[in-house]
């Protein structure tokens, strides 16, 4: 019996069956569907652990059907939408419901959730647990939006201690509100002085706490959008010492300095801010040694009315990568001492383990069939006309790259190049434990 579809490469095929992969070998036969891969990498789906969709609320700044049609362009098959910026935010099994809700019939890739840990919502995590959330995400300084509160140390123990019962993952936004509160502003509005008003000191004072918290609930811990070298430190020690800890950096922290961001302006502008060049070089040597555990877009868009403006304390703080991390790293790992391997399972692999994704980010018999073909090392020059997003604002628009996402494919079903389906197959999958 034929497969139903069959991937041919250069060195060696995949065949599929019922959505999962059914071999990977060279020369295997037809299939009843055929795609010629030769002369492109055959990669496994990208795995995005951290997006923020904003649907249901907020869905005019990014939705569930133009946030996944980018992340396919991008060669992911599956993300964790994080809990804000949506309305509700998702903090109870109600809010954790009217998402998936939401995303039924408008999401082009497989979805996770992340929930909330917020002042007092200790019960809101044990319905969330049980609906299938990946962890929880907390915000040690101001989130930005009204619905989601930051909590001070003790909440957040209290939490931590919950998510240890709960068996699950707490991801810290790590800044040090009596660190940036103590910084004078000055009356600043430009961009620099956005950048000096939260300091690399604010993320290590809050990652050095949520570390100790870490060893005294035995809580896993997954520090979100590093932003420093000296926080990626503490972080390897801290595993090291046995603590249950992972950390992720930002393609914009890698590929993008505090001079670019004064260069582009408000579509720069994110929290932690972007770090000096000597940041962004030791940042990419930790990635090369395996201390950063994966990377994830953080991709928090915003209408185009919150990004007008001179005043960079004003405007919206977030930064539209969904759909260009899988490229940036391609294109400027290897300079940086990056393999493409190893680029490709911190963003594949290695969020799929983190989040307990069984079937994930990797190409093996019995794994969903999910699939990446990507063009790699003709030069191309991002522009506006190639985002997919509901706002067409990214600051990598105008860099080259030397790779591109040719066709997604997901669970053997194409969401993205020739022959891609106008329907939506996306679908909720929870951690391993759940089922």
């Amino acid at each position: 019996m034929s497969a139903d579809l069959v991937v041919r490469g250069d060195a060696w095929d995949v065949a599929v069956e019922d959505g999962l992969v059914a071999a990977v070998g060279p020369e295997l036969p037809g299939g009843r569907e055929e795609v010629d891969a030769r002369g492109l990498v055959v990669l496994p789906g990208m795995v995005d652990g951290h997006v923020h969709l904003d649907d249901p609320g907020r869905a005019g700044w990014e939705g569930w059907d133009t946030g996944t049609a980018a992340l396919a362009a991008g060669g992911v098959t599956c993300c964790a939408d994080m809990p804000l910026n949506s309305v509700p935010a998702t903090l109870d099994g109600a809010s954790f419901d009217a998402k998936v809700a939401a995303a039924r019939g408008r999401a082009r890739i497989d979805f996770a959730l992340w929930g909330g840990l917020v002042p007092g919502n200790l019960e809101g995590m044990d319905e969330l647990a049980g609906r299938g959330v990946v962890g929880f995400k907390a915000f040690m300084s101001p989130s930005g939006v009204p619905e989601f509160a930051h909590v001070d140390p003790d909440a957040l123990g209290r939490g931590m201690e919950r998510a240890a019962a709960l068996g699950l993952p707490v991801a810290v936004h790590a800044e040090d509100p009596a660190v940036l509160d103590a910084v004078p502003r000055g009356g600043g509005r430009t961009m620099r002085d956005w950048c000096a008003s939260r300091p690399v000191a604010a993320e290590t004072s809050a990652v050095r706490t949520v570390l100790e918290l870490a060893r005294a609930t035995r809580c896993a811990v997954h520090l979100v959008h590093l932003s420093s070298p000296e926080a990626v430190d503490l972080v390897r020690a801290a595993r090291v010492a046995g603590v249950d800890a992972s950390c992720e950096t930002c393609p914009h922290y890698l590929v993008l300095t505090r001079d670019d961001a004064s260069r582009i302006g408000a579509a720069a502008k994110c929290a932690p801010p972007l770090r000096s060049v000597a940041d962004q070089m030791g940042l990419w040597q930790r990635v090369a040694r395996g201390d950063i555990d994966l990377v994830g877009s953080d991709h928090s868009p915003g209408p185009p009315e919150l990004k007008r403006g001179d005043d960079m304390f004003a405007v919206w703080g977030g930064i539209s990568g969904a759909q260009t991390t899988l490229p940036l790293m391609l294109t400027h790992g290897p300079s940086n001492g990056v393999t493409h391997a190893h680029g490709v399972e911190m963003l594949a692999a290695a969020p799929a383990r983190r989040l307990d994704l069984a079937g994930k980010g990797e190409i093996r018999p019995g794994a969903d069939a999910d699939l990446t073909l990507v063009d790699v090392g003709r030069p191309w020059v991002l522009g506006e006309g190639d985002l997919r997003y509901r706002h067409r604002v990214s600051p990598f628009v105008g860099m080259t790259l030397t790779a591109r996402v040719v066709r997604t494919i997901l669970r053997g079903i194409t969401v993205f190049g020739e022959g891609a389906t106008d329907a939506a197959p996306g679908r909720l999958v929870t951690p391993a434990w759940v089922a």
